[in-house]
C-alpha cells in the first residue's frame, strides 16, 4: 500500500511539471476535462486525459 502512495505521489509530480507541455498537445482541454472555480479557487479534474495517458502507458508496458 505504501509503495503505491509513492508511486500516486510521484506521478502526480511529473504530471505537474509536464502540464504546461502536455496542454500544447491538447491534454487537459479535451471533452471530459473538467475545470472549474470554487470557493474562490480553481479546481482541474483531467478525467479523459487521464484515461489516454493511462491507455498510452498501457500499450507502452506491453509493448516493451
Amino acid at each position: 500500500m505504501f509503495r503505491w502512495l509513492i508511486v500516486v505521489f510521484l506521478a502526480l509530480i511529473i504530471f505537474s511539471g509536464l502540464q504546461p507541455w502536455l496542454q500544447k498537445l491538447g491534454f487537459g482541454r479535451l471533452p471530459g476535462d473538467f475545470r472549474f472555480r470554487l470557493f474562490g479557487r480553481e479546481w482541474f479534474i483531467p478525467i479523459t486525459s487521464t484515461l489516454l495517458l493511462s491507455m498510452l502507458a498501457a500499450a507502452i508496458a506491453k509493448w516493451l
